[in-house]
């Protein structure tokens, strides 16, 4: 348990500026005071900044120069980061409500966990139709060989686990976010909890789902991940996961 604890919130944009004003709002009306916000952006050349600068007095930290990809400026945000608690929301995401970083601390300060997902919502453009609903669930050792993953923008993780187990894995181009907390969570068993609300809502068209060939490659790395770690999925694993976000849509017929 930590008592108010800090928490650190990293932003990763590049050429972010029809999404990420939505996503800065979000971080900026947020009811939590313990906040520390990094924008990490890697020269963006439309007017991301520009939209920065209008929030810097909700930004703690603004760093704009180039990086090796996603997860290489995820990396650079973490070791910036000076809070207890470390998560993410991209640059097209937005926190659910006003409340829910004061949620996710609640959870640190009332609770023993080392980490800690929740519930999210896909939407549309325009952030006000939910089109898929990631309902997640309580965490049980094992649970990953069903398929299962937490909601990669709903998972705060205490920054010593970064510090103990290793960063975002920078060889992985779609699917370091699955393999770092299949690491976590299923190899080293850290301590976890669900918060049974939605906490991010997020725009469709992730990278794993853009093309047939990006799922190929997300199916590739997630093979990866359990090979990398050293541990053994069960043989319907890798199949049941894809199933999952099919059963995401299902919810709402």
């Amino acid at each position: 348990m930590i008592n108010n604890p800090k928490i650190s919130i990293i932003t990763v944009c590049y050429n972010s500026a029809k999404t990420i004003e939505d996503t800065l709002k979000s971080v900026a009306n947020q009811t939590y005071n313990n906040i520390e916000y990094i924008v990490v952006d890697g020269l963006s050349k439309d007017n991301t900044l520009e939209i920065v600068s209008k929030y810097k007095n909700s930004i703690s930290k603004i760093v704009s120069e180039k990086d090796n990809g996603l997860y290489d400026a995820i990396n650079k945000g973490i070791k910036m980061s000076t809070g207890d608690v470390v998560g993410i929301i991209n640059s097209d995401d937005v926190l659910a409500d006003d409340h829910s970083i004061e949620k996710i601390a609640r959870t640190f300060k009332e609770n023993d966990c080392e980490a800690t997902y929740a519930d999210l919502i896909y939407t549309d453009e325009s952030l006000s139709k939910i089109v898929r609903n990631w309902k997640s669930r309580h965490y049980k050792p094992g649970l990953f060989l069903s398929g299962w993953m937490p909601a990669h923008p709903t998972f705060y993780a205490q920054k010593s686990l970064f510090e103990k187990y290793g960063y975002y894995d920078t060889s992985f181009k779609i699917s370091a976010d699955y393999e770092l907390m299949l690491r976590f969570m299923h190899k080293h068993k850290i301590k976890v909890r669900y918060i049974e609300q939605v906490l991010v809502k997020m725009r469709t068209g992730g990278v794993s789902n853009s093309s047939i060939q990006n799922r190929i490659q997300a199916n590739l790395e997630d093979r990866r991940a359990w090979k990398i770690n050293q541990v053994r999925p069960s043989f319907s694993t890798l199949i049941k996961k894809p199933l999952q976000k099919v059963l995401q849509y299902l919810s709402f017929f």
